[in-house]
């Protein structure tokens, strides 16, 4: 692929928020509680546990407020840009894993989101180079979502 074509591309992404909680019983109550009402609805939930602390990624419908909970509430996160893909009714997982594979991208990490912008199953994907990845899936004519989709749901 010439590099012109991928200058200037930028494919819409959201924000992934990694939490890192305490491994004990209400904190992830704690965590979820506090979103509510702020303005910044949680889209997307996965939890990785260990035996003393766990790990929560979140997508959020708003960033900035999200920053500003986690802020709050004096917990330690790290961010990282994600995709989230729309798959249509035409389109598989399977498809969709395979585009990226022939393009030699690795899913690091995938998990599907709870607030849809439509009836179709929308996932959160973590891949090695994000403007590679959504030029790939665009082209297949997946729906890739930024920040604006989800706000409101």
């Amino acid at each position: 692929m010439p590099m012109e074509t991928a200058h200037g591309y930028s494919p819409p992404s959201v924000t992934q928020f990694s939490v890192f909680l305490t491994n004990k019983v209400g904190k992830l109550h704690d965590l979820v509680k506090a979103f509510e009402g702020s303005g910044s609805a949680i889209c997307a939930i996965s939890v990785h546990e260990a035996s003393d602390h766990a790990v929560v990624r979140l997508v959020t419908s708003s960033e900035d407020i999200a920053k500003e909970v986690l802020a709050t509430e004096r917990l330690p996160y790290s961010q990282r840009d994600v995709l989230v893909v729309e798959i249509g009714s035409r389109q598989s997982l399977s498809s969709m894993c395979l585009c990226l594979l022939a393009a030699e991208l690795s899913i690091h990490f995938a998990y599907p989101l709870m607030l849809r912008t439509s009836t179709d199953p929308t996932i959160a994907l973590a891949v090695d180079d994000l403007t590679l990845a959504g030029q790939i899936l665009r082209r297949k004519e997946y729906r890739l979502l930024g920040e604006a989709d989800l706000q409101g749901r």
